[in-house]
């Protein structure tokens, strides 16, 4: 519906007509337990009173709802007809005063896709458990508003519960006479309003902290989970981080946390990593680790509670205008979230993770069709929902990175601290922050943003080494190159190494010079006389945002010693180069799977081991020849399990190579040990098969017909937990079976009966690589269907399908060919759909010339 999707144009039409000053919100959700009545969806009452100015009095405008029914609208003291004002998305607002009081009442629907107000039944307990997730623009199915980031206001809520819930919102709730009451919340945006309600387990601690002046501030700090996660709940160490990240942003914002408490809710059925609603942060709850997990998961989780805490102040005490410079809140909360960690946390190392994993994301994205600069052009809603990307994420807090090498680090922390209280509860643009940039750093913001901003692309650096006859380097220059749909050479400012082999045969850098990169070749003449190097590192020490390139020589001691770097930074960005040289077509996958084996088991960082991991299966299911996949399967099952049975008992890379085997297991000795392990009659010294590493082993014995319906009740039976559930239900879609799949996917294609969470699961399990012949059929019924989906389905639900169910598996030209004559038929089809739509074709097209890529190399 074009009122559902709403316009920048309208939203800035609505900002320059409209002021909010105030909302009143009552919400009644005691419905959500006991019986539905009706065949309709559960519904809850939503009674809003919202008080707003306009500067041109009777003129026109709407406010947001979508709900299945409005039973009441008032206008000024003025009943309407809802059956003429509201028409499922917006309700019209004709003849307005200069002040203006409008109330809604409506039955609102409890979600099951996420969006809105989420109500999950835990299937262990019965408890129902309800949370809110808005962003961009869903706080419009919980209570009537003007729903767009620059109509900022104070807020009120007030909620009716069940007698043995509790209840939490933004600001402090106390309850009386039955209803829970809210304190009023600063300004702010629609989307990061909240309520939590349900039998949470909740855990309290405080905050404190004395500033220069005397003054002194506490925040109560608060952590909540459903009570079947509460033995799993490590709450100590997510208010350690939280604690070490306010005091860090106390020491350099100059700002103090301006939200009074600080609750952090771990919900179940989450689309998102976390949202940073202030005073009430809500994260997945996949966060709490049922089982053994690695440091690396502890790393991710800190980096996240840091992320969301940033946007405390960018984002929530300073909102972008409208969701083009979404890159105003989510590349800043990006990097810094690695900022602090590396600053205030235990986790000294995370720009190495940054560097492998989150720059990975943005490479790719910024490759498909669809990338964009990271100040976007947005111009709807549905443009808002998928630029929640790779670019305005982790490309946009790369350029931050390189930023504040270029401003430096104090000009950097200075210009946020003005820009907070220059626009405190306020709204930007992008020209806001360069402005005071400019005058922290002195230098011209101009030319950077628009080289950095406001391109998009991904430029390659490539060393090109000349020799003098000495064996002494004679030029080193980098060459910059860039893709022909995105032709801007950018100023890089790179730190250059090179690398030789000591006499104990370790690689080790033994110069650097940095140099600022600009245009297609620049000579680094601070390395002109240095000894030969074995291996040139372009963007040592991760300075700057490109893919790195290596001359032949590099290429080849790369290919010989990697595992002899010993500097865990080098060693990260030396397998990210290589990793996206097989995405480009450039090194045969069969190559990056043998470099894997052979190097993956020195690896000292576990977080870059768990990523070549990923790699090591990607290239194989995705880049590899066809004819080369059962080989390649068997050497990966075959290093995997020879890497499980050397590693150290006990040690988190001996339960990486666990996880490895059974994501890569086919062959019969892996897939017997597996069952062995689950049995109990086969056992490693020091590994400790927990539930979550039972499901893990479960998946592969299901897809390949060794773990029947039978089996997986089984387990569920002793693991009959939500986690269960969506673990059992990704197994049981696993089986190689073409009634399971058919049954698959008419639960997620015809069906909206499963939650969101199980419509990922489920999606997860129906497409597995070793079924290919299986799922092929699927193909058609895919291109048929999705243009219904993405009209019928919330567009979380249509983007998990149209991602999910995309055929990558049945990579041949016909695919492609019959995904070209969809974009071709489907020219009209609604923007969102046909970018998913483009962005798998590439990944398809990259695919396939992959697969000659490695197939040339066999021959």
């Amino acid at each position: 519906m074009p009122g559902e999707n709403l316009s920048r144009d309208e939203a800035r039409e609505r900002a320059a007509l409209l002021s909010v000053d105030g909302y009143e919100v009552s919400l009644d959700v005691r419905s959500a337990t006991g019986a539905a009545e009706g065949d309709g969806p559960r519904t809850f009452r939503s009674v809003t009173t919202v008080r707003f100015r306009c500067n041109e009095p009777g003129a026109s405008s709407f406010a947001d709802l979508i709900a299945p029914s409005v039973t009441a609208v008032s206008l000024n003291g003025r009943d309407l007809d809802p059956s003429e004002v509201f028409d499922g998305s917006r309700i019209a607002l004709e003849d307005l005063a200069a002040d203006n009081e409008l109330v809604v009442d409506a039955q609102c629907a409890y979600s099951r896709t996420g969006e809105g107000l989420h109500r999950f039944v835990d299937p262990e307990d019965g408890e129902v458990y309800l949370y809110t997730q808005y962003e961009p623009a869903d706080s419009r199915r919980v209570f009537a508003n003007f729903e767009q980031p620059d109509l900022k206001a104070p807020f009120r809520f007030e909620v009716r519960a069940p007698e043995e819930w509790t209840v939490w919102s933004n600001g402090a709730g106390e309850r009386a006479d039955g209803v829970w009451r809210f304190a009023e919340t600063k300004p702010i945006s629609t989307y990061i309003t909240c309520v939590v309600a349900g039998p949470y387990h909740y855990v309290t601690d405080s905050y404190e902290r004395v500033f220069e002046d005397g003054t002194r501030l506490e925040i109560p700090l608060g952590a909540l989970c459903r009570k079947g996660l509460a033995p799993h709940f490590d709450a100590d160490d997510v208010f350690l981080v939280t604690k070490q990240g306010l005091d860090f942003f106390h020491d350099h914002f100059d700002y103090p946390y301006p939200f009074g408490k600080y609750d952090q809710a771990f919900v179940p059925e989450y689309n998102l990593g976390a949202m940073e609603n202030p005073g009430l942060v809500t994260f997945r709850e996949e966060f709490i680790f049922r089982g053994k997990v690695t440091r690396a998961s502890y790393e991710g989780r800190a980096n996240v509670v840091l992320h969301e805490m940033a946007h405390m102040w960018f984002g929530d005490l300073v909102t972008m205008e409208w969701w083009d410079d979404l890159w105003l809140k989510e590349s800043f909360a990006d990097f810094m979230g690695t900022f602090v960690n590396v600053g205030a946390t235990r986790f000294k190392d995370a720009w190495i993770t940054f560097a492998n994993r989150r720059k990975a994301w943005a490479y790719r994205a910024d490759q498909l069709p669809s990338t964009h600069p990271i100040t976007a052009d947005i111009r709807d809603l549905e443009d808002a929902k998928l630029n929640f990307d790779g670019i305005t994420y982790a490309k946009g807090a790369s350029v931050l990175k390189q930023l504040v090498a270029y401003v430096g680090q104090d000009a950097f922390l200075e210009g946020a601290r003005r820009y907070f209280k220059r626009h405190a509860y306020g709204n930007t643009r992008l020209g806001d922050l360069l402005s005071v940039l400019e005058e922290t750093s002195g230098r011209d913001m101009g030319a950077w943003a628009r080289s950095w901003l406001q391109t998009a692309g991904v430029n390659s650096l490539t060393p090109q080494v000349l020799l003098s006859a000495e064996g002494r380097v004679d030029e080193l220059a980098v060459l910059q190159e860039a893709a022909e749909s995105h032709p801007e050479l950018r100023p890089h400012r790179v730190a250059v190494g090179l690398y030789r082999r000591t006499g104990a045969g370790a690689l080790e850098r033994y110069a650097r010079a940095e140099v600022d990169v600009d245009g297609p070749r620049t000579v680094v003449a601070e390395l002109a006389g240095a000894e030969a190097p074995e291996l040139v590192l372009v963007n040592d020490d991760d300075l700057t945002y490109c893919k790195t390139r290596f001359d032949a020589t590099s290429l080849a001691t790369l290919r010989d010693h990697l595992g002899a770097l010993t500097d865990p930074l080098a060693r990260a960005l030396c397998w990210s180069a290589l990793w996206n040289m097989t995405r480009d077509a450039l090194l045969p996958a069969r190559d990056f799977v043998g470099l894997v084996l052979r190097f993956a088991g020195r690896e000292s960082d576990i977080g870059v081991l768990q990523m070549l991991h990923a790699w090591a299966n990607s290239a194989l299911t995705h880049y590899a020849a066809p004819d080369w996949r059962e080989t390649g399967a068997r050497l990966l099952g075959e290093g995997a399990l020879r890497e499980l049975r050397d590693a150290a008992p006990g040690g988190e890379p001996q339960l990486a190579w666990a996880r490895f085997l059974a994501a890569v297991a086919s062959g019969e000795s892996e897939l017997r040990l597996l069952r062995g392990l689950l049995e109990g009659t086969e056992k490693i010294e020091g590994l400790d098969v927990d539930q979550e590493l039972r499901w893990a082993f479960l998946e592969p014995l299901a897809a390949h017909g060794d773990a029947d319906e039978g089996v997986l009740a089984a387990e569920l039976a002793r693991d009959d937990t939500a986690s269960g559930k969506r673990h059992q239900v990704r197994c049981l879609a696993a089986r190689p079976s073409a009634a399971v799949k058919a049954q698959a996917w008419a639960q997620v294609v015809e069906s909206d009966a499963l939650s969101n969470a199980l419509v990922e699961a489920t999606i997860a399990g129906f497409a597995q690589a070793s079924q290919r012949e299986l799922i092929a059929p699927y193909a058609e019924k895919y291109f048929a269907a999705i243009e219904r989906v993405w009209a019928e389905r919330s567009i979380q639900i249509g983007m998990d399908v149209v991602r999910g169910l995309f055929p990558s598996l049945r990579d041949s030209q016909d695919t492609l060919d019959a995904t070209d004559a969809w974009l071709s038929a489907h020219e009209g089809a609604a923007p969102a759909l046909r970018r998913l739509v483009l962005e798998a074709r590439d990944d398809l097209a990259r695919a396939l010339r992959g697969q000659a890529c490695d197939a040339a190399a066999g021959r």
